[in-house]
């Protein structure tokens, strides 16, 4: 998982039923990282991306908010930087502990259809999802930005993943919803089954689905590792996992899907060769391989992971016989 990363905490909050099926998934760094953002698709919502560009002043970020509620569900970062101001988390504009700005990007996927109208997150949401955070377990599937995820015909949902490169970790965290499907529908199959062991057997039986109403989406997630990066590196990073996006999903990065990814780098190990021009390049294309490997990954996970909700078909409940 994504908390995998030392120093990474994840929290999520939800409301499901009752005219709800939206969300706030909140990737927390208190001690800070290194930003990076890479967007791809036609309708991204996005808050505070051009700070995380390299040739800007702002280098560490606080925390990524990633929700639904589409332009909306911005709002939800609103409550992620109380969260921190109470804590004296952010960048330092005075000199006394409290005179700080918490830095906090965040993106938004489109689940407007899924619950009624009006149903969405606010500032509570984010400021929830940053209490409930925490380094162990992820929950994933139908919770926080991917409780009114959807993918194709089916229901999205969180995943997560991690993979360890030498002595570095890279993990991922994403909220599955895009325009394109994630399912050869012709086999049950995850079009990016090659990525790894899921737990389950993939099926070969073909299904007819409804079409949704709407091709509306954006899939957003978040990429750490544990190694000192810039933001230009950082960013190579974020630019390798929507490989990884465009791996699971087919097709991916259309005109309807926002497509946001962000990179957070922690620190903690420096990269080897800093003195050779040759090294470091290879040591960060390492880590960059692995991005696009646990993205992908982790739309998997959040796929198989996803229940029914928001009139969406679950993937576990079309294919039942693939967790047999």
């Amino acid at each position: 998982m994504i908390t995998d990363v030392p120093g990474v905490l994840v929290g999520h909050h939800e409301r499901v039923g009752d005219g709800w099926a939206t969300g706030t998934t909140v990737v927390l760094v208190p001690d800070g990282a290194v930003g990076a953002v890479d967007q791809r698709g036609g309708a991204p919502g996005t808050r505070e991306t051009n700070l995380l560009e390299p040739e800007n002043l702002v280098e560490r970020v606080n925390a990524v908010c990633l929700s639904g509620g589409s332009a909306y569900g911005l709002a939800a970062a609103d409550g992620v930087m109380r969260w921190l101001s109470e804590r004296n988390l952010g960048f330092p504009v005075g000199t006394k502990p409290h005179e700080v700005v918490p830095i906090v990007p965040a993106a938004v996927l489109f689940d407007l259809p899924r619950g009624e109208w009006g149903n969405r997150p606010d500032a509570s949401f984010g400021y929830a999802a940053c209490a409930a955070a925490a380094a162990g377990p992820v929950a994933q599937g139908t919770v926080g930005a991917g409780a009114g995820a959807a993918v194709g015909s089916l229901k999205g949902g969180i995943g997560t993943a991690s993979e360890v490169v030498g002595e570095f970790t890279v993990g991922a965290v994403a909220a599955l919803n895009a325009a394109g499907e994630a399912v050869d529908l012709s086999t049950g199959r995850a079009y990016a089954a090659d990525h790894g062991g899921f737990g389950v057997t993939w099926p070969s039986r073909a299904v007819e689905l409804p079409s949704r109403r709407t091709d509306l989406n954006t899939t957003i997630g978040v990429v750490a590792v544990d190694a000192a990066l810039s933001k230009a590196e950082a960013r190579r990073l974020a630019v390798a996992a929507q490989d990884g996006l465009a791996r699971a999903v087919r097709p991916a990065h259309t005109m309807f899907d926002g497509d946001t990814v962000f990179a957070l780098a922690t620190g903690a190990r420096e990269l080897p060769g800093a003195s050779h021009p040759a090294v470091r390049p290879a040591a960060l294309d390492a880590l960059c391989s692995a991005a696009a490997r646990v993205f992908a990954r982790a739309m998997v996970h959040g796929l198989l992971a996803a229940t029914t909700a928001g009139g969406m078909p679950a993937y576990r409940e079309v294919w039942p016989e693939a967790f047999a």
